[in-house]
């Protein structure tokens, strides 16, 4: 762009395919999984030790927790097993080994980054900033999950990027949080199940109930009611909404690097994609981490909205209401005349903006921009939540146009009402130059959420869905541009 500079730094985040994850491996059915236990009973106790050693040998580096993992996975065939009890230690360990299998989640590409201040900003250099980046990783089977990554932007906006630690970890998972009973109703309300077995079911539950509650209620609404196709449905969509909200948490002690939020509840078994992390302040000033993503489960997309203060503990929930749908949605960094705000896509062709007195509902979506120019005629969309600044407030979206191509451009909205767009680039910031063309899909620019430093806007950006980058523009030259 003409007399708007935009630097692109050297620094490329590239995956890591030697980083790897244990998960539980399914090798078929019932009766295959049988077989395969029925042998490893059949060993000696001096073989079943000598076996467990060299997987513990061979993989034991790889993973500080191997044990927990092989435990974990031994549990979910336990039930398959007749006379567990009396199965040594030793020998459910091996068990668990052989439905246990090493999983790369960035071994095909780390893209779509976003970036937030870090929580931690203690001791810094004067006019430098912690920063932490989440990725979207894509491994095998293209199962989508969020990766971490660590640095300090130094008063020049050098961006210094923290170690790689070689160990991935995935969290220890909470699928028994407190649910509240009006959220849970509106989702099932959307989702369009047997209102009579529903209300039976919720009647006696408090407004605030737990998983295990939800399931003995369920059960005794179950025996007491005739059974139906309405009524399994009824019950398998309750459990579905449940187990879509959880918490994960993560060793205190671990590096963000070394976390992975990787798919767990059903409707993200496909991936957690497009994590657009946003640094909230509250009200009274009270600081919180949200990102709203989409979960994929090979079908179907369900909007959702992680919660975190630390990194270390997350909070998974489902989003509800008429215009909580489709990909795309970024929060603002604060309330607006009390309201929370978002920017989002509703039809996969234009830029919406939406109100809510709720954090987790939302109905009110209203057009903020259509696609204009020649770069955005096919689709345009938010690249995460919008930058305040005493002009307005930044809104980075990207655009689609002739042979897919994908660009990043930035639209300045009003302060106090962001429904105004008050200035927008007629040519892209961002557009894949000849090194950035070619990758998973090709011809592609994009991110998740940039942030000011110094008077510098930092944007790290996807390259053609494999690799991510870093770009700078000043800021005063920006505003310039845009209020012309």
């Amino acid at each position: 762009m003409k007399s708007l500079q935009v630097k692109r730094k050297k620094q490329r985040f590239i995956s890591d395919s030697s980083r790897v994850i244990t998960k539980f491996y399914s090798p078929g059915g019932k009766d295959r999984m049988k077989s395969i236990i029925r042998r490893v009973l059949s060993l000696s106790d001096a073989e079943c030790q000598k076996t467990l050693m060299l997987v513990f040998e061979e993989f034991g580096d790889q993973h500080p927790n191997l044990g927990r993992a092989l435990v974990k996975h031994y549990q979910e065939i336990e039930s398959l097993i007749e006379s567990s009890e009396q199965l040594s230690h030793e020998r459910k360990l091996l068990l668990g080994s052989y439905f246990t299998q090493e999983y790369s989640v960035e071994s095909a590409a780390l893209f779509n980054p976003s970036v937030v201040p870090h929580p931690d900003q203690d001791n810094l250099p004067e006019g430098s900033l912690r920063c932490i980046l989440s990725f979207r990783a894509v491994g095998e089977g293209h199962i989508s999950s969020i990766v971490f990554r660590c640095g300090i932007l130094d008063e020049h906006n050098h961006f210094i990027m923290d170690p790689l630690r070689p160990f991935l970890e995935t969290p220890i998972v909470e699928m028994n949080p407190t649910y509240d009973k009006r959220n849970f109703l509106v989702k099932l309300q959307e989702a369009g199940v047997y209102e009579q077995v529903c209300a039976r079911i919720f009647e006696k539950l408090p407004n605030r109930f737990l998983f295990n509650e939800l399931k003995e209620r369920i059960r005794e609404v179950g025996i007491a009611y005739p059974f139906s196709v309405a009524v399994r449905e009824t019950i398998e969509m309750i459990f579905w909404v449940a187990r879509s909200n959880y918490e994960a948490s993560f060793p205190s002690h671990s590096y963000p690097s070394e976390r992975v939020i990787f798919p767990v509840a059903r409707n993200e078994s496909n991936g957690i994609e497009d994590a657009r992390f946003v640094k909230f302040t509250g009200d009274g000033g009270n600081i919180c981490y949200y990102a709203t993503y989409t979960a994929y489960n090979g079908r179907t997309t369900l909007p959702m909205l992680l919660e975190t203060r630390d990194f270390v503990r997350f909070k998974m929930c489902t989003l509800s209401g008429e215009a909580a749908k489709d990909r795309g949605m970024a929060l603002f960094p604060r309330k607006i005349r009390g309201k929370y705000m978002m920017v989002s896509q509703q039809d996969g062709e234009n830029l919406y903006i939406m109100s809510s007195d709720d954090i987790y509902f939302w109905n009110e979506a209203r057009i903020l921009h259509t696609p204009q120019q020649t770069w955005e005629f096919i689709q345009i969309g938010n690249c995460g939540s919008p930058i305040e600044t005493e002009a307005g407030w930044l809104l980075l979206t990207y655009g689609v146009g002739p042979l897919r191509k994908y660009c990043i451009g930035i639209r300045l909205l009003d302060p106090d009402d962001p429904s105004k767009v008050l200035g927008n680039l007629e040519y892209p910031v961002i557009m894949p130059n000849e090194y950035e063309r070619e990758g998973y899909v090709p011809n592609m620019v994009f991110t998740c959420g940039a942030l000011l430093h110094n008077d510098t806007l930092m944007i790290p950006y996807a390259v053609s869905d494999t690799t991510s980058g870093i770009a700078t523009i000043a800021l005063k030259p920006l505003l310039e541009r845009l209020l012309q």
